[in-house]
């Protein structure tokens, strides 16, 4: 990013703005607006509009519809994207998998995942998800308790072992470690830089004007991606390192002054 300001600030969702699942916390939500107020705001995750909608939307506080709108919300790394409008979340795009990508990518995560021993008999909900543009899953299961999420692969080294092993059965399809214990399938060159390419052809604002905050930016980690591409990153590990972070930039940022 440039010496200036930056004016659009994208987030990961999952342990950047809320525990994974979870719905923000409300001084995230006040922060979130306060920073609408003053620039775009994009959250770019793995994560299904679902999740959007129950963690982040629906815990927002009030706010006037021209913060709302500055609102860009794109699910599955941005092969979906919607913006909030008074009326609630308005589609601009979805772009699905085929019927075939998908039955190819259930069947090559559950056999590889039952092969290597990952396949849980007695998950919390269910393992493997249809997001429309992208096949998940969830080694515990989709509504698994955090503890038990943080402590099934600390090193990273199940999830890498499986989508390694998933990669080499569907090569036409991108598949890539998720969160703390998913992996997830798209169509290719589908990750978070892809997203914020998105977002650059949505708002007319170039990459060194974005800053992205997120918890993965390791080289294994889901967020690497737009660091790699350049962007400007701001490393959190939790939501309140995040809300730390944001209580110091809103002050800096300039206020708008067009209507």
């Amino acid at each position: 990013m440039s010496d200036a300001s930056p004016r659009l600030v994208a987030f990961d969702l999952d342990d950047t703005l809320a525990p994974s699942k979870s719905a923000i916390d409300p001084r995230i939500g006040e922060l979130l607006l306060a920073l609408a107020e003053r620039v775009e705001v994009a959250i770019i995750s793995g994560g299904q509009l679902q999740q959007f909608r129950s963690q982040v939307v629906e815990r927002l506080p009030e706010a006037a519809p021209e913060a709302l709108s500055r609102f860009h919300l794109m699910p599955t790394c941005g092969t979906q994207y919607y913006r909030l409008t008074r009326d609630g979340v308005q589609t601009v795009y979805a772009h699905s998998l085929t019927d075939d990508e998908k039955q190819r990518a259930l069947a090559a995560v559950r056999e590889e995942a039952e092969r290597l021993g990952l396949w849980e008999a007695e998950p919390w909900g269910d393992i493997l998800e249809d997001r429309g543009s992208q096949i998940t899953f969830s080694a515990l299961g989709q509504s698994a308790p955090l503890d038990a999420k943080m402590a099934w692969d600390p090193t990273g080294e199940k999830k890498n072992t499986l989508r390694e092993a998933v990669a080499a059965r569907i090569p036409d399809l991108e598949v890539r470690s998720g969160g703390s214990t998913s992996v997830d399938i798209t169509h290719r060159g589908i990750d978070k830089a892809y997203g914020m390419n998105k977002l650059v052809e949505a708002t007319g604002i170039p990459l060194d004007a974005m800053l992205f905050v997120g918890d993965r930016l390791d080289p294994d980690g889901n967020d690497y991606p737009v660091l790699a591409m350049g962007v400007a990153c701001q490393a959190v590990h939790g939501w309140e390192d995040t809300a730390a972070f944001l209580e110091k930039l809103v002050p800096t940022l300039p206020e708008r002054t067009e209507a």
